[in-house]
C-alpha cells in the first residue's frame, strides 16, 4: 500500500492587520478588507465590502455609483500579492509586489454599493521573482471581472 496523500497545504486567512503589514497600500487604496481563503501562494479569496461612503462615488458617478473597473483590477492585484508576501514572509526579507502587466481583462457586470466584491486568484506560475495569477471578481457568485494579472516581487528598501 502505497501513500498517495496530498502533499500538506497552508489553509488560513488574513485580517485587515496582517494585510496592513503585508501591503503598502492605505486608505483610500487599499482595495481589500480581508482574506478569507489561503493556499499557500496558489489560491486566495479577497474580499472588499463596497460602501456608499467611498471617496469614488462622489464622481463615479453620484446619481449612479458604480465602483470602477481599474480598482477591481487593483484589488485583484493586491490579494495576490498579499499571499505572495505572507507565503514568502519566512525568507526574513521583506518584499513589496509590483504590477507588470494586467492580460485578457473582462468587465462583465458592475459592482456598487452594498455589494461585496471577492477576489479569486489563482497562482498560473512563478519563476524566481515574478509571477502571474488567474483572477476573477465575483458578486454574489457571479462573474463581474477576469484578468491574468503580472507582478514582480522585490526587496523592499530598509
Amino acid at each position: 500500500m502505497t501513500d498517495s496523500a496530498p502533499a500538506s497545504t497552508e489553509l488560513g486567512a488574513m485580517s485587515i492587520a496582517e494585510i496592513l503589514q503585508s501591503l503598502p497600500h492605505r486608505y483610500p487604496f487599499l482595495m481589500i478588507d480581508r482574506i478569507v481563503k489561503i493556499d499557500r501562494d496558489e489560491t486566495a479569496v479577497g474580499i472588499k465590502n463596497v460602501t456608499f461612503n467611498e471617496p469614488i462615488f462622489q464622481g463615479h458617478f453620484p446619481e449612479n455609483p458604480v465602483f470602477p473597473g481599474v480598482l477591481i483590477i487593483e484589488g485583484m492585484a493586491q490579494t495576490a500579492g498579499a499571499i505572495v508576501i505572507k507565503h514568502d514572509s519566512g525568507t526574513g526579507k521583506k518584499n513589496i509586489v509590483l504590477m507588470l502587466g494586467v492580460d485578457k481583462a473582462k468587465f462583465r457586470k458592475p459592482a456598487g454599493p452594498g455589494d461585496t466584491i471577492e477576489f479569486h486568484i489563482a497562482k498560473i506560475q512563478r519563476r524566481r521573482n515574478v509571477g502571474r495569477y488567474e483572477a476573477k471578481a465575483m458578486v454574489d457568485g457571479v462573474i463581474i471581472a477576469e484578468a491574468e494579472i503580472t507582478a514582480m516581487i522585490i526587496e523592499a528598501a530598509s
